[in-house]
């Protein structure tokens, strides 16, 4: 199936449904022969975006039927959709569709039971999950799953409110019919819109740049997430209950309310006010921390952050079908990129963290899993399962930099979609009920990150990965005796500065299996104050000095240090994204020298320079290597190229070629008799001689003489992107000619200043 991204990016669903709702409700259309397959490709491409719609959906797919006097003829199906095992009986305007008919045989059927006479004749691998009758202005919805109930109706002109009742058309699972990447981007737009009106309604009486406002702003807009998740995923048992929460109050009403409702979803059932209005207390106890913090400011809404939540966020877009690695693309869009920078922050594909974790474990575990699925004697496959079940149960995550918890997300999901592989070894395919629920537990994922923000997003993210997770094993058959609601305790997330923090107090090293990550990149001419002391107070002398050196390495360099500390005397394996200035030049020496002379750690595995996309709005390009270490030796180490080609190697030193582990060290003097070099070219002038194209033209308006003085001039950043700059380059002037400029002698002159 493909998406259409122009036919949805600009407009939400909801939007979309009404104008194919205006084309649809003109007095000349409805006409059955002529309109029923372009009205059919319109609303799979204009509403649900399917691009091939032309491939996706089969008409007048042909079916041979025995009527009731025994004769075989063949009869067609107005409409097939073979993904999703929909059939359509589509009828012209005005034909009642509770109606029967004549058939060919005499017999008189409905059009739903003539669409389900055509259906008993498919082959079993054809037999619909859904039938759909519709004459253009109604719309009946029958399940074939409870083929005994009255249809869902959907008339034409309501569609923009329900739309979301069709999307089974076009994903077996409704949450599904958008794209990973293109679902991230969606909503991460609409939690920056949210978030940009919820500041607007904080600023009318508070001031933004208050912390405790500012963490008011943050720990709302997750819970407002977290909530339109739950009602797109039914996870408090009734559909849309916060949308209709929603939809009965006014605006000067809503900040009251949510308030209250705050307060009931994280008060114990037994403790509630028995005399609590029916509509809250309808409402389940979610715990884990997500609605603790009462103290929290809620601003006034407005009629737009009202409909912007409601008609945007609410019914214009289905959340149940995000992967928790959205979470990151949503915390990336709340942030501008100065404020990127400055965290050193990159919201990571799962692509990317799957070059991490794959062959940091989950290739071994993968590996083990295949060869318990490839024995031959049941008894023994169904024990080995057991046993990998208890082993992957068991094992501990940190990540000491996990940002929105992209990294322990997507490990989790790994996991626990392995663990439902294993128990469909253990119990066969029919349906099982496990008491004490799942092994692969969200306990057991740690992390440290600086932002609060980040922390909240980080636990929610991992609650909806449980949550997908228990759904995706009860689609196949595993059901456990604990419910979704209360929350797990998610105690495993900090917040604070990694490099100041003691990890074992986080998670002890002896508890731990593994750690990754991307910590953050900052090139020490980026790094405040306190950024450059983080790294100091870590490469000491044996005085307990910082190193003259710790000024000139890459904040990444302080993860290291930490991890290597923390594995000491452990089998712990490490595997880290990092700046690739750690792997070149004289940094090789600063970060890795005393890092294996202290602590003796190998490098087992490594990526070499790539470009490290992200799936943020504001992409963050950045070159980058992965390198995997512990204290053990690995025996199958290998290295990936720039090219991608990956080569087993016998060792990996830390500029990250197949050598032992040699350093090139600084050296004041030349290897051969030449003169010493005292400093590089280096402008020392203040910059009053460095120019920008503009300021360049101006002057050459001005004194046109100083054209031929004034020189392109490059550094770095301007030769990587072509940034025109200029400098003036005054060699051979003469006093005089210079006097005869007196723009130019005033650059001189302030050079002295």
């Amino acid at each position: 199936m493909k998406r259409g991204v122009e036919a949805t990016e600009a407009k939400t669903r909801q939007q979309l449904a009404k104008e194919f709702v205006d084309t649809w409700t003109q007095p000349d259309k409805g006409k059955e022969d002529a309109d029923r397959q372009t009205f059919w490709n319109d609303l799979l491409h204009r509403v649900y975006g399917i691009v091939n719609y032309y491939d996706y959906v089969t008409y007048e797919k042909d079916v041979r039927v025995k009527d009731s006097m025994g004769k075989i003829t063949t009869k067609r199906i107005d409409g097939y959709i073979p993904s999703t095992r929909t059939m359509i009986e589509q009828k012209g305007r005005g034909r009642a569709l509770d109606k029967p008919e004549p058939q060919s045989d005499g017999v008189m059927l409905t059009p739903y039971e003539q669409a389900k006479r055509y259906a008993n004749f498919l082959p079993n691998s054809e037999q619909p999950r859904w039938i759909i009758v519709s004459n253009f202005d109604q719309i009946d919805i029958h399940d074939m799953d409870h083929p005994l109930d009255e249809p869902k109706t959907i008339m034409l002109t309501e569609l923009p409110k329900h739309f979301k009742d069709l999307e089974f058309m076009v994903d077996i699972h409704k949450q599904q019919i958008i794209n990973e990447e293109q679902v991230s981007f969606k909503a991460g737009e609409l939690v920056a819109k949210i978030y940009n009106e919820l500041a607007k309604a904080y600023a009318e009486h508070a001031d933004l740049s208050d912390t405790h406002i500012q963490r008011s702003l943050n720990v709302l807009i997750v819970r407002l997430v977290f909530l339109l998740y739950v009602d797109d995923t039914q996870l408090f048992g009734n559909e849309d209950m916060f949308q209709a929460f929603l939809e009965r109050r006014e605006p000067r009403d809503i900040r009251r309310d949510l308030i209250s409702l705050f307060e009931v979803l994280n008060t114990p059932l037994n403790e509630r006010d028995p005399f609590m209005d029916e509509e809250f207390a309808a409402f389940p106890y979610v715990n884990g921390g997500m609605f603790a913090n009462e103290d929290i400011v809620v601003p006034q809404f407005t009629q737009e952050l009202r409909d912007l939540i409601l008609d945007d966020a609410s019914r214009g877009f289905n959340w149940s079908g995000i992967s928790p690695t959205i979470f990151g693309a949503v915390f990336e869009s709340t942030l501008n990129p100065e404020t990127r920078r400055s965290g050193g922050m990159h919201y990571t594909s799962v692509e990317n963290i799957h070059k991490v974790i794959d062959p940091l474990f989950l290739n071994d575990l993968r590996s083990e899993l295949n060869k318990i699925q490839n024995m031959s004697v049941a008894s023994q496959r169904k024990e080995a399962a057991e046993k990998f079940r208890d082993k992957i149960g068991h094992l501990k995550f940190f990540d000491p930099a996990c940002g929105s918890g992209n990294f322990l997300t997507e490990t989790y999901l790994s996991l626990r979609h392995m663990e439902d592989e294993v128990i469909r070894i253990i119990q066969g395919e029919n349906t099982s009920l496990l008491l004490g629920g799942f092994k692969v537990s969200i306990t057991n994922f740690y992390g440290i990150e600086i932002n609060d923000f980040a922390v909240s997003v980080a636990k929610t993210a991992m609650w909806i990965a449980e949550a997908q997770t228990m759904q995706h094993s009860q689609n196949i058959g595993v059901y456990t005796d604990k419910d979704f609601f209360p929350l797990t305790t998610n105690t495993g997330i900090h917040e604070g500065n990694a490099l100041r923090m003691d990890w074992t107090q986080i998670v002890k090293p002896y508890e731990c299996n593994y750690v990754m990550g991307n910590p953050p990149f900052i090139g020490y001419s980026y790094q405040s104050k306190d950024q450059k002391q983080d790294i100091k107070n870590l490469y000491l002398d044996e005085n307990g000095k910082a190193l003259k050196y710790s000024g000139k390495i890459d904040y990444v360099s302080g993860w290291y240090h930490k991890a290597c500390q923390y594995i000491n005397g452990t089998t712990i394996k490490v595997a880290f994204v990092s700046t690739n200035s750690i792997t070149q030049g004289e940094q090789v020496q600063y970060v890795w020298e005393s890092l294996i002379s202290q602590y003796h750690i190998s490098i087992n595995f490594a990526y070499r320079t790539f470009v490290w996309d992200n799936e943020a709005k504001n992409k963050a390009h950045v070159h980058v290597v992965i390198i995997g270490f512990s204290q053990v030796n690995s025996e199958n180490k290998f290295l990936v190229d720039e090219n991608g080609n990956k080569h087993q190697v016998a060792q990996i030193n830390p500029y990250l070629i197949p050598l032992k582990n040699i350093f090139i060290e600084k050296h004041s003097k030349p290897i051969q008799n030449v003169p010493i070099m005292v400093s590089g070219n280096r402008p020392a002038d203040g910059g009053h001689l460095i120019l920008s194209q503009e300021e360049a033209d101006k002057l050459i308006d001005t004194e046109p003489k100083a054209k031929k003085y004034i020189k392109r001039f490059m550094m770095g950043n301007e030769f990587l992107n072509d940034i025109p700059r200029y400098c003036l380059w005054l060699v051979g002037i003469s006093p005089k000619e210079l006097r005869s400029m007196p723009l130019v002698l005033k650059h001189v002159v302030d050079c002295n200043k």
